[in-house]
């Protein structure tokens, strides 16, 4: 004996939502984009042209398919057609993948998802998942979706630039020498601008173009031929002249993209070559990417933000900026890794936002070792005397105050160093191991006074038994996010290009992540986000259930 089973009668019920489960993900992203008020919408607004598919109803689609680890277009279309969660956020509607794939990299979407962030974390506040104490900031680096080998490099692009200034220069030259180009004013001696190029190359075309209609108005042979053997030269340097106007243009624009970087993607001119730790050449190789830098607590992603640059130092600043502007206030503790330690760094934190780092530096754990505290040869186990203003090197040497030196970046920051120097150095039986400086040239100390002061507050604060306990949970509650996106979320490489559609998809990767955490953690408890989602139905459209099964009712009714 079976159970009963045709193909050929109406299965009820109809509503999708009763073919849920209770801890459903789909009822904890109706839950959360329900919480974003209207008029965060109003920039999809159109008042022409057919009426578009609500922005609510988009956003959940997108971001209930990237908790599953679908991130293609195509593949969320499928869906849509396949999952029952998908079927019911949509409410029978089918966005084409050409429709998902225009919303998600929309300029208005990034507030949107900003400000489920915003959401997320006053919900997370309210049922005391997280205690608002700290922030954990830490980056990562994630591939885009970008050719690996049409790379384009700053020094490279530099040489080209000074060969060029030397051949244009050194041509112009020889043309004026020769009576073939006139002497024109020029902006500057070092280099020829594009204006004065194209300028030159207009007159040098003026000149072939004369002697073309001197060779075709001349019968006499030798006169042509004349003519010929001096149109020769100003017609090769035409061609080298607008070579030179067209490749300048093109270092130009190359050195504008580069920004501050010293590289770029030539198809994807916001993606930087960086080292990665998921290398599979095995050779090192660089590869074009993006450095995703996220704050979190709990292990939620409570703020996120992209950089084209590599380097985590010069991402705080920045990132705090970010945070402070769209996201929430700066809690009192910001803690980060070594890669982040550095003197403008504490100075920004400390003197303009007012809060306490519990970031390291680079050297901080070499600087607790006992090989370093005995090594007699670092300028920092010295002894310094405050009366004198001297250090005394393990010779018995004094190394009194010298003078001031500033050291200004290429990012306009500086540093002062006060530099202390031996009085004499001369047949010192430590020499060898003291400096590497020249013979006759005395032993120097630059010492940063701010930076010293800087790290004395680092390691004090660290040493604190509640600091110290807030710093060591930044691995277990960073770290994690990055393998769960990475490892569980399968989300290794960018699907889109630019640096502001970048900035989109990760934010439906980190709130898909956070989605999934908090369904697991809750998965044991009754969640409150069906019954919200029960009795807040959904805004943008009425059920289908009650229509349809009042169509079926006519249909039977029928003779």
């Amino acid at each position: 004996m079976f159970k009963d089973y045709t193909m050929n009668q109406v299965i009820l019920p109809l509503d999708l939502e009763r073919k849920l489960q209770e801890n459903d993900i789909a009822f904890a992203v109706h839950h959360l984009v329900e919480q974003i008020p209207n008029e965060a919408f109003a920039g999809f607004l159109r008042k022409t042209g057919c009426p578009a598919y609500h922005p609510r109803m988009m956003m959940k689609v997108i971001l209930c398919a990237y908790t599953q680890s679908v991130f293609s277009g195509r593949k969320i279309e499928a869906l849509l057609k396949d999952s029952v969660r998908m079927m019911w956020l949509a409410q029978g509607y089918e966005p084409s993948y050409r429709t998902i794939n225009r919303f998600r990299v929309h300029p208005e979407v990034q507030a949107l998802l900003r400000e489920c962030f915003v959401q997320f974390r006053c919900q997370l506040v309210k049922e005391n998942e997280i205690d608002n104490e700290a922030i954990f900031i830490d980056g990562t680096k994630i591939e885009a979706n970008a050719n690996k080998f049409t790379f384009v490099w700053r020094k490279s692009i530099e040489t080209y630039s000074r060969g060029l200034i030397e051949k244009s220069n050194q041509l112009y030259d020889e043309l004026v020498e020769r009576d073939i180009l006139p002497h024109i004013e020029r902006e500057s001696s070092d280099e020829l601008s594009i204006e004065e190029l194209s300028l030159l190359t207009k007159k040098l075309e003026e000149t072939v173009e004369e002697l073309t209609e001197k060779i075709e108005e001349s019968e006499d042979v030798r006169e042509r031929k004349h003519f010929r053997s001096k149109r020769k030269e100003p017609k090769n340097s035409l061609k080298q002249f607008q070579d030179f106007v067209k490749r300048k243009q093109n270092y130009q624009k190359d050195m504008e993209i580069f920004h501050e970087r010293n590289s770029y993607s030539k198809t994807d001119h916001d993606a930087t070559f960086m080292r990665m730790k998921d290398d599979y050449m095995k050779n090192g190789q660089l590869k074009a990417g993006y450095n995703v830098q996220i704050a979190t607590e709990g292990q939620y992603t409570l703020a996120y933000d992209v950089f084209s640059n590599p380097m985590d130092t010069r991402t705080l600043r920045p990132f705090l900026d970010e945070i402070e502007q769209y996201f929430f206030e700066l809690p009192k503790y910001l803690v980060a890794d070594a890669g982040y330690g550095s003197e403008e760094n504490y100075m920004d934190v400390f003197e303009n936002r007012r809060r306490t780092p519990l970031i390291t530096y680079n050297t901080y754990r070499k600087e607790k070792k006992k090989r370093f505290k005995k090594d007699k040869f670092e300028t920092r186990n010295w002894s310094y005397d405050e009366e004198t203003d001297s250090f005394t090197c393990p010779n018995g040497q004094r190394l009194p105050f010298h003078d001031e030196s500033h050291r200004t970046d290429r990012y306009g920051f500086t540093r002062t160093f006060n530099v202390y120097e031996c009085e004499d150095c001369s047949g010192c039986p430590f020499r060898s191991l003291c400096t590497k400086a020249q013979e006759g040239v005395n032993r120097k100390i630059y010492y940063n006074t701010k930076w010293e002061h800087q790290k004395k507050i680092i390691q004090q604060l660290l040493s604190d038994k509640k600091t110290g306990e807030i710093y060591r949970r930044r691995k277990v509650d960073v770290e994690p996010v990055f393998g769960y996106l990475k490892a569980n979320l399968r989300f290794t490489r960018m699907s889109v290009r630019g640096k502001a559609k970048v900035k989109n998809e990760l934010g439906f990767a980190f709130m898909a992540v956070n989605l999934r955490k908090y369904i697991a953690m809750n998965a044991s408890s009754a969640l409150p986000i069906r019954t919200n989602a029960q009795k807040k139905g959904s805004t943008y459209q009425s059920p289908m259930s009650g229509t349809l099964f009042h169509c079926f009712r006519l249909v039977m009714s029928q003779p």
